[in-house]
């Protein structure tokens, strides 16, 4: 199932994260679109029937197999549905052939049509591998420069020579790339003892932790990633020496330093840390950045209802990764040759019951539970994975910011079937950590009670802890379901969505697959917020903004 992110925040004037706000002044409303949902394929259009036509030997390009290079001009003349190409990066594609395929439908491919796509790609799809999907329907080059990337790479590369050299045994400071201030720009630094290496970011950030640092060291290749905000900053070498597996980080959080410590394989002194890589020493925005992936094996697979379930995947030992709420990750299989990637938010093993301390960080496994679909191309690919394969994990991406759930007094979330899952870790957040909230009501709609997931925890939690309260609401229930019946309609929603007071600050979060958000999204639904003297309506009116990613639909209703 593919699932969206939507953000809405009705704080007057202040904006939320980075990709859209609306603002109410005197019941007025501004929205902006980013980017698309999806919409129902026709039979006989899903990815593997795509995969099937690009396998066929059918010349999808129409230029029998020649690559040509493309003038902007030339460019523009193909932007109709029956003769469509795009560039991306610098590539022009004739996508005509894949517009009955594509999950977003033929208008947002539309969008590109006979243009440089490259931004709004970015936007929408960054995480797919369009090399891959479309590597049959390549045209040729653009005649002019890239605009984008290559920029950049080319910025990188020119620093690569002065990499080589050394001065006094240490590698030199390199240029780091940046589009924010100097001032601010991180740094780093290393020292070594007989034993260790230890390399000493500067971050130049207050409030550094845990889940803002991603280190990856193998086979003598370190990668340490330090998230900021939009941006990130990159240490990145193949290391002079061996290296043992296990990799220690020390985070100074008030001054923003960060130590990554290796142990060496030999007790011998290093002259140099090692050779940069592309990316190395480098401060740009994550979404020029890309994905990185690393191979997690699968330890465990447990059963959670009939056709859902509970994977457990162990990061490597050289990996430090921690997924923060309300983010994801993207899983990479190679399908029929072709490289398939899908989001996932990962969720805790179980729903702690006792929340007198925070819990501690499991920087070992990730847990992701996944419903198994019988015609799903990719989950069926995962239900046959065996314990001890191993698939590839990407790092955390993701736009929320856990001060929402902090300055809130009142929390609902709805969730439609496995849009369950990136409630877990922020049901267990909001009770843990915020002390501020005053209810955190779920309200679960599923078409059967055998549907239900982590029924029987839910309950338990809700008996104890006073402050959290489960609705489940079944569209199918049996003859024998003394609970509520139907499907998220603003009469529905009207007996849940209240406050706690009168003035109370209220997060709503919905999540679950297209139709279920469309519906409390799109004009359809109204959110009732209801106290003693009077009622607040909130009527979201047509226009969102949707993400191809498995993450949480955010809304902030104040007074």
């Amino acid at each position: 199932m593919q699932l969206m992110l939507y953000v809405l925040d009705l704080r007057l004037g202040r904006g939320f994260e980075n990709i859209c706000c609306l603002e109410t002044l005197l019941g007025k409303q501004t929205w902006s679109k980013v980017a698309l949902s999806n919409v129902p394929l026709k039979p006989g259009r899903s990815l593997m029937d795509w995969i099937r036509l690009t396998k066929s030997g059918k010349d999808l390009t129409g230029l029998k197999g020649r690559l040509i290079e493309v003038t902007e001009d030339e460019l523009s003349k193909h932007n109709k549905k029956e003769d469509c190409w795009i560039c991306i990066r610098g590539f022009v594609y004739n996508v005509t052939p894949y517009m009955e395929y594509h999950p977003g439908g033929e208008d947002e491919l539309m969008k590109a049509a006979g243009t440089d796509g490259t931004d709004l790609f970015d936007q929408v799809h960054r995480w797919v591998n369009y090399e891959s999907m479309l590597k049959e329907c390549l045209v040729g080059r653009m005649a002019v420069k890239p605009i984008a990337a290559p920029k950049v790479l080319a910025e990188i590369s020119s620093t690569l020579s002065e990499d080589k050299k050394q001065l006094n045994g240490v590698l030199p400071e390199k240029k780091v790339l940046v589009s924010s201030s100097k001032d601010l720009s991180p740094s780093y630094d290393w020292f070594q003892t007989d034993s260790s290496i230890k390399i000493v970011i500067y971050t130049k950030q207050k409030d550094m932790n845990a889940e803002l640092v991603i280190v990856d060291c193998q086979e003598k290749q370190l990668r340490g990633e330090i998230i900021m905000d939009d941006h990130s900053y990159l240490v990145e070498v193949d290391l002079d020496h061996a290296v043992s597996e296990d990799v220690a980080v020390n985070i100074a959080e008030k001054v923003g330093k960060v130590e990554i410590i290796l142990n060496k394989k030999d007790n011998i002194h290093w002259k140099m840390l090692g050779q940069p890589r592309e990316g190395h020493n480098t401060f740009i925005k994550r979404t020029v950045r890309g994905l990185f992936f690393r191979k997690c094996k699968l330890v465990s697979k447990t059963e959670v209802t009939h056709d859902t379930k509970l994977f457990c995947l162990m990061l490597p030992k050289g990996t430090h990764l921690c997924v923060p709420t309300g983010q994801h990750v993207y899983l990479k299989q190679i399908i029929a040759g072709t490289e398939v990637v899908k989001p996932y938010t990962p969720v805790l093993p179980f729903l702690p019951l006792d929340f007198q301390e925070p819990p501690r960080h499991d920087s070992v496994h990730i847990y992701l539970m996944i419903k198994i679909y019988s015609l799903g191309l990719f989950t069926q690919a995962l239900d046959h994975l065996q314990i001890g394969d191993y698939i590839s994990v990407s790092n955390p991406e993701g736009n929320f910011k856990k001060s929402q759930v902090q300055t809130s007094e009142d929390l609902l979330l709805l969730a439609g079937g496995t849009g369950f899952t990136p409630m877990v870790k922020l049901l267990n957040f909001a009770l843990t950590e915020v002390s501020c909230l005053r209810t955190v009501k779920l309200i679960f709609f599923n078409k059967t009670e055998d549907d239900i997931l982590w029924r029987s925890q839910l309950e338990q939690l809700a008996l104890k802890d006073e402050r959290f309260e489960v609705q489940f609401i079944l569209s199918q229930p049996s003859k024998d379901w003394v609970g509520k019946e139907g499907k998220i309609s603003s009469c529905l929603l009207s007996e849940f969505v209240k406050r706690s007071r009168r003035d109370s600050k209220v997060l709503i979060c919905i999540c679950g697959p297209t139709p279920f958000t469309e519906q409390g999204v799109q004009g359809k639904v109204e959110c009732r917020c209801l106290s003693k003297s009077n009622e607040v309506v909130l009527k979201i009116s047509e226009g969102s903004w949707i993400l191809p990613r498995r993450d949480t639909r955010f809304y902030c209703i104040n007074p």
